[in-house]
């Protein structure tokens, strides 16, 4: 048996993110990006209008006001998209709309609210300063500037700077295709009408939504009795995946022949067995270069070691940098048991305390089979190993998030 810490690191060290695909803009929101982007032009490509207005010579506002209006002759109207067709000369003004690109000469815009139209005449209300209301070429993104580094995460901002790039389509690392197997005789598939002694085949479903919320493709391999052909074959048809996801069949039973399975296929096993509670019963080898987990069977164990294992795994290989959920400390609101020498794991609900801070209380039965409180949670209570067998309320706990969604509010806590 080793320790959590001593599985992820054999785990991890062989993990290697995947290859690049060149995929459209849109499809590489949430994946990694595989290379530099560089500016291929300025952005704005020309001096515009921050404002609809005038566009004028700033000189030749000096000492406009409301009481001392200074008038200018209109000699062109420029529409966003038009391209000036004359030049400004003193005491001349361009009616402008904003975006839109400013003529020669002009260095200065008067919004529209400090003008008045006159005709072919504007007066000015209000005296320009040089520059005023006027986005410079290149102030956003300069040519030959690199906008997005490889290794970044496509967000949905840089899809509007991808776009006004004009690159449609990029190079991102490839999303992992992960099988997910169940084992065991008395499951049964989600559509099926179990009897009072099968149980309804969970697992494929919740370590399935876990693969797909890392960003991996899944290949549903369904159930494989507890035989040693069916075992065999499915095992055998799943080696078309990145990474082999099995749950149930690693424990010490007669009928529980994973691990001999995974042997036989010819699975390099690099450990069975973890020190931690739920999920001791963790079998991790690699099959050629596929990396293939053996989860434990019960629902609750199979979910809390694909998320300490499965999941860096999976994100490594989307070349992702940071792979670890994000834990924080919490007040204890409860005392709590624990084994000794084993890395507890506890379902638990965080909220955010009145004085700062954070709170956390357990979610209930702590229970492998007990996936309801699995659901009610948003974070892990990590106990170490070394942790006395009683830890009190009022303890300062390490949690592990499961969610962000202790950040998000019912209304905008800023007004």
């Amino acid at each position: 048996m080793i320790t959590v810490e001593a599985a992820l690191e054999q785990i991890l060290q062989r993990i290697k993110p995947l290859g690049l695909e060149r995929v459209n803009m849109l499809a590489a929101l949430g994946r990694v990006l595989g290379e530099d982007v560089v500016a291929g032009c300025n952005i704005p490509p020309k001096d515009n209008s921050a404002m609809d207005g005038y566009a004028v010579r700033w000189e030749d506002t000096v000492g406009a006001a409301a009481e001392h209006e200074v008038v200018l002759e209109v000699i062109e109207d420029i529409p966003a998209g038009a391209i000036p067709q004359k030049s400004l000369l003193a005491g001349q003004a361009a009616r402008i709309m904003t975006g839109a690109p400013l003529p020669e000469g002009a260095d200065a815009v008067v919004k529209v609210e400090d003008t008045a139209k006159d005709g072919t005449k504007v007066r000015i209300k209000a005296a320009a300063a040089a520059g005023q209301d006027i986005r410079r070429a290149g102030e956003d993104v300069r040519k030959g500037e690199v906008v997005l580094q490889k290794g970044s995460i496509i967000r949905p901002a840089a899809a509007g700077m991808l776009a006004s790039l004009g690159r449609s389509v990029l190079s991102v690392h490839q999303r992992p295709l992960v099988a997910v197997l169940a084992t065991g005789d008395e499951l049964v598939d989600i559509d099926e009408s179990p009897s009072p002694w099968k149980i309804i085949n969970s697992n494929s479903y919740s370590l399935a939504a876990l693969a797909m919320d890392c960003g991996a493709q899944i290949m549903q391999m369904g159930i494989a009795k507890d035989n040693r052909p069916e075992l065999l074959d499915k095992f055998q048809a799943a080696m078309r995946a990145d990474i082999i996801v099995s749950s149930g069949g690693v424990s010490v039973g007669d009928y529980d022949l994973v691990k001999e399975i995974m042997q036989e296929i010819g699975s390099q096993m690099h450990f069975w067995k973890v020190a931690m509670r739920p999920g001791k019963p963790l079998a991790f080898g690699t099959l050629g270069h596929i990396p293939l987990f053996g989860l434990p069977g019960n629902p609750v164990s199979a979910m809390i070691s694909f998320e300490q294992f499965v999941r860096p795994a999976i994100l490594k290989m989307t070349g992702r940098r940071h792979i670890f959920r994000k834990t924080l400390s919490a007040v204890l609101q409860e005392d709590i048991a624990k084994r000794p020498w084993l890395t507890h794991f506890t379902r638990a609900l965080v909220v955010a305390a009145d004085a700062g801070g954070y709170t956390v209380s357990t979610t209930g039965a702590q229970g492998s089979g007990i996936l309801r409180s699995m659901v009610k949670a948003n974070g892990l209570i990590v106990l170490p190993a070394d942790n006395a067998e009683i830890i009190k309320a009022g303890t300062i706990v390490r949690v592990q998030m499961l969610d962000d969604a202790l950040g998000w509010t019912a209304q905008p806590d800023f007004l």
